[in-house]
């Protein structure tokens, strides 16, 4: 009922940007929490930065300053602006969401498939 699609990974040179985004698509009544996740090679996946509906956002200690999690609610569209990257910012990046449908107004969670950002130093 809710998919959740990533896009705008590349392959870029270190100290340089990104932007990633997230569209959220189907019968959506509403979205709750949206966040991003990486996950690197034989790492566990981690949260990246989260940003709720009523503006709190968070970010792990290692992309604060340089990264900056966005919301267009009215698109259902979230973005993360990754300035400054540094090669252990090479991940798979995934996008989740706390989506509520139409048909039940219930909360789920919700993963995209990922999109692979690499950074070469």
């Amino acid at each position: 009922q809710v998919q959740l699609v990533e896009s705008g990974g590349d392959l870029v040179q270190a100290g340089g940007s990104l932007r990633l985004s997230c569209a959220a698509s189907g019968s959506i009544f509403s979205i709750n929490s949206m966040g991003w996740y990486r996950q690197a090679p034989g790492k566990q996946r981690e949260l990246v930065a989260a940003a709720t509906i009523g503006g709190s956002i968070n970010y792990v200690d290692s992309v604060k300053g340089r990264f900056t999690i966005s919301r267009d609610n009215a698109k259902n569209t979230m973005y993360l602006h990754m300035n400054s990257l540094k090669p252990e910012d090479t991940a798979v990046y995934y996008c989740n969401a706390d989506v509520a449908v139409y048909s039940d107004y219930i909360l789920r969670n919700y993963w995209g498939q990922g999109t692979q950002v690499t950074v070469s130093s």
